[in-house]
This record gives structure tokens, C-alpha cells and sequence, in this order.
């Protein structure tokens, strides 16, 4: 009897086939035809095959990339044992035959269309590469065009795929505007700098106000430690000696911004100010914190009308220590913005309606000892900042000797030795001269119309900087063309190590025609990874891979989790450790393991607290050795990640698993049935995550399918929706047994109450029968192969290094590549050397 998981294979591949052109089993090989009749055919022929998979009809015409794919899912059907799923039926001498002799044609097949037509297509930038080439090109590192263009697709998760990275007319206008805002900008605006504002704030002038929602507790003037009645303020209004005391983080509605001060130009603004880390404690006094209090700056419209509420965090994390210092932050405004202060990690009072009545505020209880905060002494604003030099450097890229004044005594000249000189910083590799002189005409052209000499240089730059030329970037394929094809290494090995084009040093190299040597491509890639572009890769490589762009979505339901409540501190710290953590896999090498297990974590001051550690000093990200019965360390259990698999409100098994098995496994489940519904979690607590998973996996073909995946998502259980060690589940009915009841006050200054349910059982039993206990167990079975962890990291990193997901001419390359980092445990630097070294990455001549 077949399996269920056998039928939905079936099933699946007769919708695939579906439209495939037919030919009879005699074109296949002698040696498959032969296996393929005495294994398949008595279930797989004709009319009434099984799962409507008529083998019989099946084009083996694997030139056809469609009718290849298909042999390719039957492939590895078979090679993992799901087809035909009794081990009597092809004994396992027979299974090797066929999956040899499958192999060896779709190989042949696959590398023929590689050399024919190439890896991969050709690869558009996506719209944050496109910033960044514009950000180097035009030295404009404060560039902000993303948003003006459409937001790239996505495929295999990811959005530099090739395939996904089309070009429409709505896509090209969008280029022309947003190179159009980034030349302008580039453009000196007159004959000198834009005058600096300076600005300086002491006594009330520090807050907008002389009071802010929360009540007194969130913010009050102090002199001498003590809290200044608001009725004595007129007459110390600009005493120095006054201090502002903010105890609360920043939250609509909060008027936490200097009082009168509003940027008039867009730019770079520094900001100076004096400040201590205190205490408050009963009458509002003032004494010195134990530990230092984070905070940031944000940029947002001063309270009115017309504010949208957007807000953005700018100038980075500083830690305000107990002891009175200066401090300088570097903030960037756009025009008729402000900045407000922005501490991290505190109550965040909220209105509340007690009994009908109007809108009040109640600031939570303090902790033992003292409500932390920040009391500021003094601040100073300068800004916009100006260029080293002026014209800035963006004007000369542009225009090289020419002034704002644009004189210019011979255009046409001039614009030919301009446009080169353009061309020349711009482009990653030589231009033609013929597609030189169409550029070149449209700037004649537009000057013999009469436009401005700079408007008609404009016009020329900007059609090339949408063109083919800088839009888009070419497989490394053919030695024999030279200094083009090293061009072409160069902008791969850039974009995929700092997501940007190379830098001077990687085109000079690439100039010499030294980028398929071995040990000079090795140095390079080794001097990308320690560079400051590398954190553009960790970025937005985890961005997708993990989901981290996505770690926002859901809030946590406050009804459950009132503890997380307002916590961006607590996000943002999540989000940083999981970047370090994977910086730290690349830059010290390590091992593979560590996605799954590692005796160490990334933490500051609040993931100590979340993950239950010794107290940490600070915001800023540590490696702390973890005692040997924590369950955390590794990507597996980091809190980000069990965020991104929550929705929130509760955790599930299956999708925790499934996403686990996908993204860190590189074993997808295949897509439930679209008549399955999802398990819809029980807020009251009535139900356990057992009774509803037996519930959804009652059908014989669901269940041999979660099997897969459910296991490594049961393991994951005694993690909340944040990641948070849990021991019991959490309810919000009160009225069931004996439960017990958990109430008192949020950050919000808002009551709670919520029960505790059953306790969380973390254990289970794989596929293969071996039993686990708890997530340590579950460490330790999926440490065990590091190969597959190694295995489909270095897919991951192909993908995103060169558009192209792993073909199936590329496998035995990769297995290769972790034979070569197998004896020293698949450290991810060397898989990185391996793929950058390899036929995939470098063409079909490889290093020399």
C-alpha cells in the first residue's frame, strides 16, 4: 500500500505534468528504461497510474528545461526514499543504478545548457544596491532613494534572484526619477555652503513643554536632585543648574524635542549635550544610577496639525553613564524637523479610561531602589554640517574644475570630456565607445535645443545611469574576453560581500586581469569581510534568509504577554544580537554547529535579563559564555528567531518547524492542502498545543507529512512568543479549575491579568523513532549532522552570490566544497572562500 506522502508526490507531479510534450519510455537510456520497467511501470503506466504519474508518457527530453525539472523532482524523490516508498520494490543496489544513471543524464543535460546559455540570467541591482552605487559614485553617503523605486520581488526568499528581477516601464520611470533626485542632489546649490544653524539649550528650553503624558513620575525639572514645582519654573527658567529629568521612552504621544528648535536645509546636524544616568525615587528626588541608561535621538515634525507620527531613529545608541559627561551624537534632519529624545527600555504611560471617566495616566510601580532615567544639564545643535571642501565632492564627480557657476566656454568640448570622465567613475566596467556616442548625442542634442549646459550634462548622465550598462550585472563566463570578465568578478564579489560596486582597490585588480588567481581572490575576499561594507551583506542577507526585515510585524499581544509591552529596546537588542552572532559565524570562522548549538550568546544589558543571565552593564552587544544548562546559544533558540515564527499571540509547532527545517535545514515541507485549515491557537488556555495538533493531523496524509517537522517545533516550546523561557502556557480565562491567576501593572501604567495553563512539554519523537526530551536533546540531533547545516548555508550563499539557485549541474561542485571544509568542521568563512574559489561563482574556468 502506498504511503500518503507518496500519493501527494503524485498528485503533485501529475498537476506539473500536466502540459508536458509526451514521448515513449524507449527514449530513455537502455539502463534506466530498463529499471524504470521493472520498478515503475506496474503502477506507473497508462491512464490509471497511480497518482496520475504515467511514466510510460514521460518526455525524457531533458534539453527542455521544464521536462528537466521534472526529472529532477522524480530524482530526488527517489534518492530520499519517498518514491517508491517500499524499500522491496527497488532494493537499495537498484536505487543506486537509477539514481546514477538519472544523474549522469540530467548532468550532462544541465552543464550543456550552462555552457550554451549560461549559469544564470543576467542580474538587475535591486533598488538598495542601486542606492548604494549611487551613494560611492556620486560620494553622497546619506543618499535616500530607495523608496522612490518599486520594491524588488522575491524568490527562493530571496530578492536578489535573477529571475524575479524584471524591468518594467513603471520600474525605468521610477529609475529615471530617483537618479534624476540623486544628480540635483549631487549639484552644488550656489557659490558657497548653506549657512550652519547653531542652537543652545539650557533650564526649560530642554523640553517643549513643562510636562508630558505619564504624569509627573515620566518627566519633571529637578535643582540640587530635587523635582522643581511647576509653579517655580518662570522664574528659574534659565538656570543652569536646572536639570530635565526623563524617565520615560519616546511614544506617541510624548513632546520630548528641544523647545524652538526646527532644521531649515536637510543634512547632517551634530548635537552636544551634558547629561547623568539617575535614580528617581519617592517626592521626586534624584540620585545617582547604578547602571547606565541607553537612549538615541529621533527625528520626527514638532506636535500639530500636520504631524504624521512618523518617526526614525538617527545618531545611534549612546549609554549615559551615573557620572555628569558631554556627549555627541551625529543626527541627520530633513527640513522642518526636529529631533526628540529618545531613551530605550522604559515605561511608556498610556490613557487609560477608569469607569467611563476621562482619559487619565498612572505611571507603573518603580523597581526596588529607584525608577532609572536621564537628567540633562545642557544641549547644542550645529547644522547642517558642511563639506570638507566646496564645491562638495559630489559636485566635482559631476563636473570635475567647473564652479556653480557652470561657465563654460566651449559646451560641446566640454560635455564630451565630462561625459568620459563620468563614465569612467561610474560604469564597473569599459563601455563601448558606440554606446559612448549615444549619450554623448543626447547631450549635444539637448544643448543645440538650448538647455543649460549643466540641465544637457544632466540629462546624459542620468540616461546612462538607468542604462544597461550601470543597471545591471553580467556572469562571470568567458576568460578569453579579458579585462571584461574580471570586470565582471569584481562586481560580483563586491555585491555579494558589501551589496555595492568595487571599490578602487578591487577594479584595479580587476584592471590586471589578477582576479583568477587564487591567492589574490582569497586576500580580497578576506579584506571585504573586515571591512565597514560588510555589515550592508550581514544586513540584508539576514534580512531574508532569517526574516529579519520582517521582526516587527507582530506585536505581542498584550492580554498574554504584558510584560513585552512598548519593548522596542528589547526588539531592536534581538534583532542586533542575531546580526553580531551571524557576523561572528563569518569573521572568526566558526563552525556550522553553531546554527543549532553554541556555548555562547550575544547579549547586552536587557537580553541578559530575557535570557535569565548574570546582569550585563550596557547597550552593547557582548559575547557571554553561557552556563552549561541554558537553553539558548546558537541561532536556532535566539530570540529574534522565535519571533519571527510567532504571530504574536502564540507559538506554533508547526510553523516553527517548518520554518526551522526550511531556512536552517534546507528540508522544506511541501505546501499543505489547500482544504487543510491552519491550527488556530486557544487564547483561554482550555486546550493544549498537543490536543490541537492531533486535532489538524487526525488525516493519515497530514500527519506522515508533519512527522517532519512538527518534532523540531514540539522542541522549541518552552520559548514564548519572544523567545522567553516559559515553563507553563498562559491563558486569559479565569474560570477554569484551578488555575493560577497572574495580575498587576504594565508598562503602559495599565492593569493585567492573564492564567497560567498546562505545562509546556517539550518533548517528542523524529521520524527515524529516536526520542527527544527537550530542546537539548533536539540541539544535539541536529548538531550531529553539520554537513547538512553546512550544506544548505553554502545554497543560501550561492543564491544570494550569484542570482541562481544551486542547478542540478552545480551539486557535485558543492559536495566538493564540503569535502574541502569537512575536516575542519565546515567553518562558514572557509565555505565562503570554497564558493567564491568555485566554476559557480567565478564561470566555467574557475581559479587559476
Amino acid at each position: 500500500m502506498s504511503s500518503p506522502l507518496y500519493s501527494w508526490f503524485n498528485g503533485a507531479c501529475l498537476l506539473l505534468l500536466l502540459c508536458v510534450p509526451t514521448s515513449t519510455v524507449a527514449d530513455i537510456p537502455e539502463p534506466l528504461d530498463n529499471l524504470i520497467r521493472q520498478t515503475c511501470l506496474d503502477c506507473h503506466d497508462g491512464a490509471a497510474a497511480e497518482g496520475g504519474l504515467d511514466l510510460a508518457s514521460l518526455a525524457f527530453t531533458l534539453d527542455d528545461r521544464e521536462l528537466r525539472h521534472r526529472w529532477i523532482l522524480i530524482h530526488d524523490r527517489v534518492s530520499a526514499g519517498e518514491m517508491p516508498p517500499d524499500p522491496q520494490v527497488l532494493p537499495d543496489p537498484d536505487r543506486q543504478m537509477l539514481l546514477k544513471a538519472l544523474n549522469d543524464a540530467i548532468t550532462k543535460a544541465d552543464r550543456a545548457d550552462v555552457i550554451a546559455s549560461g549559469r544564470g540570467r543576467l542580474r538587475r541591482l535591486t533598488r538598495e544596491e542601486y542606492e548604494q552605487n549611487l551613494r560611492d559614485v556620486l560620494k553622497l553617503p546619506l543618499l535616500d532613494i530607495r523608496d522612490m523605486l518599486p520594491e524588488d520581488r522575491e524568490a527562493h526568499r530571496f530578492n536578489k534572484t535573477a529571475a524575479a528581477l524584471d524591468t518594467s516601464r513603471v520600474q525605468l520611470a521610477a529609475y529615471l526619477d530617483a537618479s534624476d533626485a540623486a544628480l540635483r542632489q549631487a549639484v552644488a546649490g550656489g557659490p558657497e555652503p548653506p549657512p550652519a544653524t547653531e542652537y543652545r539649550a539650557v533650564g526649560t528650553q530642554l523640553f517643549s513643554a513643562t510636562s508630558t503624558f505619564g504624569e509627573r513620575e515620566a518627566m519633571f525639572f529637578a535643582k540640587d536632585n530635587k523635582g522643581v514645582d511647576t509653579t517655580e519654573l518662570d522664574n528659574l527658567k534659565d538656570d543652569p543648574a536646572l536639570e530635565l529629568a526623563l524617565f520615560r521612552s519616546a511614544h506617541w504621544p510624548y513632546f520630548g524635542y528641544p523647545r524652538g528648535f526646527v532644521a531649515r536645509l536637510p543634512g547632517e546636524y551634530r548635537v552636544r549635550f551634558s547629561a547623568r544616568a539617575v535614580l528617581q525615587t519617592e517626592g521626586y528626588q534624584l540620585k545617582p544610577a547604578t547602571d547606565p541608561v541607553p537612549m538615541t535621538f529621533r527625528a520626527r515634525k514638532p506636535s500639530g496639525p500636520d504631524v504624521s507620527g512618523d518617526v526614525r531613529a538617527t545618531g545611534g545608541i549612546i549609554d549615559i553613564q551615573p557620572e555628569p559627561g558631554v556627549y555627541e551624537a551625529t543626527i541627520r534632519l530633513l527640513p522642518t524637523e526636529t529631533f526628540e529624545y529618545s531613551l530605550l527600555g522604559l515605561p511608556v504611560p498610556l490613557a487609560r479610561n477608569v469607569n467611563g471617566g476621562p482619559p487619565t495616566y498612572r505611571y507603573p510601580p518603580f523597581p526596588d531602589g529607584g525608577q532609572p532615567g536621564v537628567a540633562f544639564q545642557w544641549l547644542e545643535v550645529e547644522g547642517p554640517l558642511p563639506p570638507e571642501s566646496w564645491p562638495p565632492p559630489s559636485h566635482r564627480v559631476l563636473f570635475d574644475d567647473f564652479g556653480a557657476d557652470f561657465q563654460s566656454t566651449n559646451p560641446q568640448e566640454d560635455s564630451r570630456r565630462l561625459l568620459r570622465r563620468f563614465v569612467e567613475i561610474a560604469a564597473r566596467e569599459r563601455v563601448p565607445e558606440e554606446a559612448l556616442l549615444r549619450f554623448e548625442q543626447l547631450i549635444l542634442k539637448r544643448l543645440e535645443q538650448g538647455s543649460p549646459f549643466p540641465e544637457a550634462m544632466l540629462a546624459g548622465y542620468k540616461a546612462f545611469l538607468c542604462s544597461s550598462h550601470f543597471l545591471y550585472l553580467r556572469e562571470p563566463s568567458d576568460p578569453a574576453t579579458g579585462n571584461l570578465d574580471q570586470y565582471a568578478i569584481a562586481s560580483r564579489l563586491s555585491h555579494f560581500l558589501m551589496n555595492t560596486r568595487p571599490d578602487p582597490a578591487l577594479m584595479e585588480l580587476a584592471g590586471a586581469g589578477k582576479l583568477r588567481d587564487a591567492d589574490t581572490l582569497r586576500r580580497e575576499t578576506d579584506r571585504l569581510i573586515n571591512s565597514s561594507g560588510f555589515d550592508r551583506f550581514v544586513e540584508n542577507f539576514t534580512d531574508y534568509w532569517l526574516d529579519l526585515r520582517n521582526i516587527r510585524r507582530d506585536e505581542p499581544d498584550i492580554r498574554l504577554h504584558p510584560e513585552y509591552r512598548f519593548d522596542d529596546y528589547l526588539i531592536e537588542s534581538m534583532e542586533r544580537e542575531t546580526r553580531a552572532f551571524f557576523t561572528a559565524m563569518i569573521r572568526e570562522n566558526l563552525p556550522a554547529s553553531v546554527l543549532v548549538d553554541a556555548d555562547f550568546v550575544y547579549a547586552n544589558d536587557r537580553l541578559a535579563r530575557h535570557y535569565g543571565l548574570k546582569p550585563l552593564s550596557g547597550s552593547q552587544m557582548q559575547n557571554v559564555v553561557l552556563p552549561g544548562d541554558s537553553p539558548y546559544g546558537g541561532l536556532l533558540t535566539q530570540a529574534a528567531i522565535m519571533k519571527v515564527t510567532a504571530n504574536g499571540t502564540s507559538t506554533s509547532p508547526v510553523i516553527r518547524g517548518a520554518w526551522i527545517m526550511e531556512r536552517l535545514i534546507g528540508q522544506p515541507p511541501p505546501p499543505p492542502p489547500k482544504s487543510v485549515p491552519a491550527v488556530e491557537p486557544d487564547i483561554r488556555g482550555a486546550k493544549t498545543i498537543r490536543e490541537l495538533l492531533s486535532l489538524h493531523t487526525e488525516s493519515e496524509s497530514c500527519a506522515s507529512c508533519h512527522a517532519r517537522f512538527d518534532p523540531v517545533g514540539l522542541a522549541l516550546e518552552n520559548f514564548d512568543v519572544l523567545g522567553g523561557w516559559r515553563t507553563r502556557y498562559r491563558g486569559i480565562e479565569q474560570n477554569l479549575g484551578q488555575r493560577e491567576s497572574v495580575t498587576g501593572i504594565d508598562r503602559a501604567g495599565h492593569d493585567f491579568a492573564y492564567t497560567l495553563a498546562e505545562s509546556v512539554d517539550a518533548s517528542g519523537q523524529l521520524l527515524d523513532g529516536r526520542r527527544f526530551r527537550d530542546i537539548h536533546d533536539m540541539k544535539t540531533v541536529l548538531a550531529s549532522n553539520p554537513r547538512l547545516l553546512a550544506c544548505n548555508l553554502l545554497h543560501q550563499l550561492t543564491l544570494y552570490a550569484t542570482g541562481t539557485p544551486v542547478r542540478f549541474s552545480d551539486r557535485s561542485e558543492i559536495e566538493s566544497m564540503l569535502d574541502a571544509c569537512e575536516s575542519d568542521g565546515y567553518r562558514v568563512r572557509d565555505l565562503i572562500h570554497s564558493l567564491v574559489q568555485s566554476r559557480i561563482f567565478l564561470g566555467q574556468e574557475g581559479c587559476r
